[in-house]
């Protein structure tokens, strides 16, 4: 707010404070209530931008992060393109790292924004469009590489606490104030960790016996026991085989969700329709995962980015 306006002073400041939509027509005979956090409303249209404004303010605050220091991060594009916005508005150059893997939509978005994106090519024998944790090993280790050569701060997603933080002291606090505390579960498609490291602490700070599922793509479901049988699976933005996720305090987990492929996409589809709410492939899990513990119960998920970022995936034939 300006001079007692109503007027953000740039588009960092309209980060969060997303509705919570009850979707009533999606969950009607399942014999709950679904809540959805409507992330892709964020200006960069999704849930990391949470994490680019807190990762890149908290670097400020506690000084590894210098004026006009280079800014690099891999990224499937949703954390990029936050990283994009927040650096734009700041002045800090930004390197977004990207597998050539993820959807052409979200590159455009991050170069438009005035990134610099770098694509790796996937590993040998991984699909088209379908990003492994191989394929993130490769992102990785150019985006170290970068790093290194021009002297840059990483804003490590998977490590950084600003992730954590974004979560723990926004996002959740934010789902307990729309519903008065009135949840009893909480289900999310891991990715960084971080929505399920920071909603989940802030949940069980509330009231331990809110249920925090972690949920994962079936045939790689290496959190909950290690199996990867399936890792060129299709729900992008996670699932990438990672054994562990820093950020994720396992005494937090109530259980884990595994949900296939295409029950990702039909619940995506399902929402757009019955809903009127566009999304990306891990909204679908969220969706998925969340109808296989509904009954009886008050469940509340995020829907984590646009549709639009996937126009031109299978997700939208």
């Amino acid at each position: 707010m300006r001079n007692g306006m109503n007027i953000s002073s740039s588009a960092i400041d309209v980060i969060g404070g997303t509705p919570l939509v009850d979707l009533s027509r999606l969950a009607k005979g399942l014999g709950g209530r679904l809540l959805a956090k409507l992330e892709y409303l964020n200006p960069g249209g999704s849930k990391k931008d949470r994490v680019a404004r807190q990762v890149i303010e908290d670097a400020e605050m506690d000084g590894t992060l210098q004026r006009g220091q280079p800014v690099v991060e891999l990224t499937s594009g949703n954390t990029g393109t936050g990283l994009a916005i927040v650096c734009a508005v700041k002045g800090y150059p930004f390197i977004a790292v990207m597998s050539k893997g993820n959807s052409r939509e979200r590159m455009r978005m991050m170069r438009a924004l005035g990134a610099e994106v770098v694509l790796v090519d996937q590993r040998e024998g991984s699909v088209e469009g379908q990003v492994s944790g191989g394929d993130l090993e490769l992102v990785d280790a150019a985006t170290n590489r970068i790093v290194a050569e021009r002297g840059a701060f990483r804003a490590d997603q998977f490590h950084h606490r600003g992730n954590f933080r974004a979560h723990y002291l926004h996002t959740g606090r934010e789902i307990l104030n729309q519903t008065e505390g009135k949840i009893d579960a909480f289900c999310d498609f891991a990715g960084s960790g971080g929505t399920f490291a920071g909603c989940a602490a802030a949940f069980k700070e509330f009231d331990p016996r809110i249920q925090c599922y972690v949920v994962e793509p079936s045939g790689s479901t290496v959190l909950a026991n290690g199996c990867v049988t399936q890792p060129g699976h299709r729900i992008q933005g996670g699932g990438y085989s990672m054994p562990v996720l820093p950020l994720i305090n396992t005494e937090h987990i109530d259980g884990y969700l595994s949900v296939t492929d295409e029950e990702a996409i039909d619940a995506a589809r399902t929402l757009a329709k019955l809903e009127g709410i566009f999304a990306g492939f891990s909204s679908g899990a969220n969706i998925a995962a969340a109808r296989q513990v509904i009954a009886g119960r008050t469940v509340v998920v995020t829907i984590n980015d646009s549709g639009l970022k996937y126009l031109s995936t299978d997700l939208w034939p």
